[in-house]
């Protein structure tokens, strides 16, 4: 395996001075190519900070990131909007889905801002849209959807360009425990097919899915106690 992720030394402080808030101290992190990560720790651990800047959504006050061996961390907003279409897919907590716009076409729509053309745009997303599980739903619109299923559109969603790495916030923090579960396979599968994934999560349950467990507490990682 080769590496798609390494940080040295990250850091991320909000604020200054005085009500300076310091929601990374020092992160160091390595993510080989295919593996399948958990990032767990208590609110206000740092763990969706570090997500942020994994995504290229946010960039780190001091430190490196190289994803993909690219130095990301001092790019433009415009460059940094490029690398998430092109080489990030998201998932959210909240699916994020258009609602007046049809399933195939919410997963179409990052093929459209990457110059995909019409033909091939729909074909790969009624591709995904088998793989994810509901082939049968491509012509309908969200609402007509179960949480579970719009969750399974999000992923499909992020598939669109053929990422070098997904990465998921709490991807089932608003489906039931069965319909979670059913999510949480459909992560195992893609993970079993090649992908990198990083899942956020407080729930150490979800986090046992994951190949690696990596546990942020107050702004840095939490190395193993020793045996």
């Amino acid at each position: 395996m080769t590496a798609i992720i390494r940080t040295s030394g990250l850091t991320k402080t909000f604020g200054s001075n005085g009500a300076a808030v310091h929601a990374l101290r020092g992160i160091d992190l390595e993510v080989q190519r295919g593996e399948f990560i958990s990032l767990i720790g208590p609110s206000g651990s740092g763990k969706s900070t570090l997500m942020a800047i994994l995504g290229c959504l946010d960039k780190p006050t001091a430190g490196t990131y190289a994803l993909e061996g690219e130095q990301v961390e001092g790019l433009s907003g415009r460059e940094l909007a490029a690398i998430r279409n092109d080489k990030i897919g998201f998932v959210f907590q909240q699916y994020n889905l258009l609602p007046k716009a049809s399933v195939v076409r919410n997963v179409e729509l990052p093929m459209l801002y990457a110059g995909v053309g019409r033909k091939e745009r729909r074909q790969r997303a009624l591709d995904l849209l088998e793989k994810v599980g509901i082939p049968d739903k491509a012509k309908v619109l969200p609402a007509a959807l179960s949480g579970g299923q719009r969750q399974r559109v999000a992923v499909a969603r992020s598939l669109a360009n053929r990422p070098a790495l997904l990465l998921a916030d709490e991807p089932t923090g608003a489906l039931d425990q069965k319909t979670g579960h059913e999510v949480l396979e459909l992560f195992a599968d893609l993970h079993r097919q090649g992908n990198t994934i990083i899942i956020v999560t407080h729930d150490l349950q979800i986090a046992a899915m994951a190949q690696r467990q990596v546990e942020i507490m107050d702004g840095l990682i939490k190395l193993p106690e020793a045996a």
